[in-house]
């Protein structure tokens, strides 16, 4: 039994190298760092709803949706676009090269309209299927390839019969693109725009043509936004908190490992293994949630370090209590786990109560918090109920490590 013992304490100690060992990349690939630890932009937005109108949360989510939509267009990573209060909406976007541009393309309308001679909307943007920024053979310009959906195809061919040989305008937020002469009857549904597409230096421009498309396909705005505030973080003071924040998750962790080693000795050792195993299973929790880890993050994830540490010596301290009594070292480890668990499960209740009260009703980074410490309160239970209990009675049963000063008594 007791050979047994000392066996299986050194498999779960490969298993627990070669777990940390192989999760160190899948980790990294799939948590995303956030805007303050990655560099970016923040903005907040304001719906104005047209006068007469009430602006409503189903407006609101249309807007965030379309807002997404947009962002995925333009290749952000794990973007967080929130509703705050009743009519304004949060929005950041971390690790991209332009935040101005960004920003600024967030809070365009993109309601396009093709407008007849008579003055009459023939359609709109709802009807475009794809929109792509092509360059004209040509001339060189650049130009924006539309195609419509099947009713779009039917109502551009049926305005091109009826205004032959007059001209179609085509409006993009009520500004005039385009006012070409119809030389045909369109019926394949594809149409181009050409003109109009300049950068901040008034020359003609590809990337203009390219944002413009994406936001074409990310469809036009239901409501009018208004930039409230926006803030930018550079890349390089997004890598110095970054750096800052594990340099001290390091500190912190070797003063812990001096401190519960010299304390309280084997279980001090059996607590830094439960810890490691903990941060790894904290670690896959927030990857299976593609997580993305903020500041606020590294504190919850810290704080749950904390929490699980005392579990830790709550246990250890009545397993004391219990061998100071005089029982044996086997039954003051189930006595003193057995005498620890309920004060451990009312403190972990209490504080998950907290964590989902945050994640419900918080934002942003707050959410961020909630859900680490969440992940940290499931993973430190599992931890100090299962793996530090099985592991101090695998000690115990093995002759070289179960003497009792190796205990602290």
């Amino acid at each position: 039994m007791k050979g047994g013992s000392g066996l299986k304490i050194t498999i779960v100690i490969i298993l627990l190298a070669a777990l940390i060992g192989f999760s160190i990349k899948p980790i990294s690939e799939r948590i995303s760092l956030g805007l303050d630890l990655q560099g970016g932009a923040q903005v907040v937005l304001e719906a104005i709803p047209e006068e007469g109108e009430v602006l409503t949360d189903e407006v609101l989510e249309q807007t965030i949706a379309v807002m997404r939509n947009r962002v995925d267009q333009f290749g952000v990573s794990e973007p967080i676009i929130q509703k705050s209060g009743n009519n304004r909406i949060i929005v950041e976007l971390a690790g991209i090269d332009n935040p101005d541009e960004a920003i600024g393309l967030l809070g365009t309308t993109a309601k396009m309209q093709f407008v007849g001679p008579d003055g009459v909307i023939i359609m709109d943007g709802s009807h475009l299927k794809d929109a792509q920024p092509i360059i004209n053979n040509q001339t060189g310009e650049p130009q924006i390839s539309l195609e419509f959906d099947s009713e779009g195809t039917k109502l551009f061919a049926e305005a091109t019969a009826k205004f032959y040989k007059q001209k179609i305008a085509i409006y993009l937020d009520e500004a005039l693109i385009q006012n070409p002469l119809v030389n045909a009857v369109i019926t394949d549904g594809k149409a181009v725009i050409e003109g109009g597409f300049y950068d901040e230096d008034g020359n003609l421009s590809f990337e203009a043509a390219a944002n413009s498309a994406a936001l074409l396909r990310g469809g036009a705005l239901p409501v009018e936004l208004s930039i409230l505030s926006k803030s930018t973080v550079g890349p390089s003071l997004g890598s110095d908190s970054l750096d800052k924040s594990v340099k001290a998750i390091f500190i912190g962790a070797f003063l812990l490992l001096i401190f519960m080693i010299g304390y309280y000795r084997m279980p001090g050792v059996v607590a830094i293994l439960s810890l490691m195993l903990y941060a790894i299973l904290l670690l896959w929790g927030l990857a299976l949630f593609n997580a993305t880890l903020t500041l606020a993050g590294i504190a919850g994830f810290a704080l749950s370090v904390g929490i699980a540490v005392d579990s830790n010596i709550i246990i250890y301290e009545r397993i004391k209590e219990d061998l100071r009594s005089g029982k044996s070292l086997r039954a003051g480890i189930d006595s003193g786990f057995k005498r620890a668990f309920m004060t451990i499960m009312d403190a972990n209740i209490t504080t998950m109560i907290a964590a989902l009260v945050l994640f419900k009703f918080g934002t942003g980074s707050v959410q961020g918090f909630a859900l680490t410490l969440a992940i940290g309160l499931v993973a430190s239970m599992f931890t100090a109920i299962t793996f530090t209990h099985y592991m101090l009675k695998w000690t115990a049963e093995t002759n070289s490590l179960s003497h009792s000063k190796y205990y602290g008594v």
